[in-house]
């Protein structure tokens, strides 16, 4: 467990040239935390049509001449128009370099020490985000606004509603995040929308959320405060707005947007993980787990090894490991033998909806060979049809869909016996068909999702009976016994091929 980590605080500003020094200036307290190795500043002047820039300069030229603790750098950026505050917050992430990262306003409302509360959360705890929360105990908050107080206990309580977390101040700026964590999450508001949509994609992610105490010294209107009640009413469709959508990761190459989406029909899952279950053994590699949809399904086991290459997916694979002491996660590249973990004794490779996607199949298939101990299984899941292909593949990054003919030879290639090619979800074609082929969609509707989800239990009792080619061929294909001495008893022959055109 790491000791110590490094911070990026995110200070978006708009026409606050009488106090964004003062408030500047207070960072310097984090200078004192033991727990802070590296503290990166990103000033953000959001379109200011005040004297807030020429102060920002001026602040910037006392850096020279009055230099902060070395662990301190400073970004200073500006919008040459004013595009609110999320928009603030998404300029400065794209140079924010730490492993943490929190907001911070540009007035003097709250007190930069208490940052240093919330980091221990994420050394000690493995805090996915912390909020700091004006409501509850703290030495002091100012006495001020009481219909603010209810509007934001109504705003927390309804965004709570929608989450079902036990927040008590979703609207708080105090919001410290991991950094890869908040990159990979689209965010899309540009004013004050930003703390509730934060907040419930944050949820949505699964994240592992903290609050702790934080002072508070509010501002009255004359002192300068922005927010009013047009900026509650927007949070109200805000709230509305983000429960329904499911846009909670960023479009990237490994297709986190659709595995998001699906994330949303445990049922297919389910029905997905019955077709495999029984023939998993009890010390089992996952490849490309992804947000773990399948690892949920598959475990216990007496050793479960859950893997993907993306960071941001093994991340979320980590927090299953607190309820499952047989679980391990690691970041694994299928197509790199090095980074496989460093068991060889696998007796089962699950590998669902991953070899499509590299463009040497054979060679992720004997990297399976390879760890897999004598006599072990490796469950193939993957794409059936080429004529299928089409711009759901295309955003998925498929390099093809496959034949039973296909699959068997790489199989084969790789030195694997067959034991069965079966096909899976023929219920899924008209739809794959419908939004790939001839709405020519690059994700799913939500919609499509939540019925898939709420048909599932139905359409798999139907499956194997309807007349056309399944959407996914999963084969079983087995790691053949080294051969017997001569004089010994013959070798049972495998009987893939008689098993091959199973439906």
């Amino acid at each position: 467990m790491s000791l110590t980590t490094t911070l990026s605080v995110i200070v978006p500003v708009y026409n606050e040239q009488y106090l964004v020094a003062a408030s500047l200036a207070r960072l310097e307290k984090l200078s004192d935390s033991p727990l802070l190795d590296r503290v990166r500043v990103i000033v953000v002047n959001d379109g200011s049509r005040d004297g807030t820039q020429a102060v920002l300069d001026r602040f910037r030229l006392s850096l020279e001449s009055r230099p902060w603790p070395d662990r301190f750098e400073w970004v200073f950026l500006r919008h040459e128009r004013n595009q609110g505050k999320g928009a603030g917050i998404r300029t400065a992430l794209a140079h924010a370099d730490t492993e943490l990262a929190v907001i911070h306003d540009a007035d003097l409302e709250y007190f930069p020490e208490d940052l240093n509360k919330m980091i221990p959360l994420f050394l000690e705890q493995q805090a996915d985000a912390v909020f700091g929360s004006r409501f509850l105990s703290s030495d002091f908050r100012r006495v001020l606004f009481y219909r603010h107080a209810l509007a934001n206990h109504l705003l927390t309580f309804l965004c709570d509603l929608v989450c079902d977390l036990n927040l008590t101040d979703m609207e708080t700026c105090y919001k410290m995040v991991r950094t890869d964590l908040l990159r990979s999450i689209p965010l899309e508001s540009r004013d004050f929308r930003i703390e509730p949509e934060l907040a419930i994609k944050l949820a949505k992610r699964g994240a592992r959320i903290f609050e702790v105490p934080i002072r508070y010294a509010g501002r009255s209107y004359q002192e300068g405060k922005k927010i009013g009640w047009r900026d509650g009413i927007k949070a109200l469709g805000a709230i509305l707005h983000f429960a329904i959508s499911d846009r909670v990761y960023v479009e990237d190459s490994y297709g986190g947007e659709i595995l998001g989406r699906l994330s949303r029909a445990p049922n297919f899952s389910r029905w997905m993980a019955s077709a495999i279950r029984p023939r998993a053994g009890q010390r089992v590699l996952e490849i490309g787990a992804g947000t773990g949809n399948m690892t949920v399904n598959l475990v216990p086991r007496q050793f479960y090894c859950a893997s993907d290459r993306n960071p941001s997916y093994v991340a979320l694979l980590e927090k299953l490991r607190e309820s499952r002491p047989y679980l391990r996660v690691s970041h694994t590249d299928g197509c790199s033998l090095a980074s496989y973990p460093e068991e060889r004794d696998f007796d089962t490779v699950v590998c669902l909806n991953v070899v499509e996607h590299v463009d040497d199949d054979e060679r992720i298939l004997r990297n399976f060979y390879e760890v897999l101990a004598p006599g072990g299984r490796a469950i193939i899941l993957v794409p059936q049809g080429q004529w299928l292909f089409g711009t759901l593949d295309e955003a998925l990054g498929h390099r093809r869909r496959y034949s039973r003919d296909m699959l068997l030879a790489v199989g084969r290639k790789a030195g694997f016996e067959c034991e069965e090619i079966v096909g899976f979800n023929r219920t899924g074609v008209p739809a794959w068909w419908l939004n790939g082929k001839i709405l020519r969609r690059r994700t799913f509707g939500l919609w499509q999702v939540k019925l898939l989800n709420l048909l599932a239990p139905l359409l798999c009792r139907l499956d194997r009976w309807l007349p056309f080619p399944s959407l996914s061929l999963i084969a079983f294909f087995r790691k053949p016994k080294p051969v017997a001495p001569a004089g010994s008893a013959k070798q049972a022959a495998p009987e893939a091929d008689a098993l091959l055109q199973k439906q």
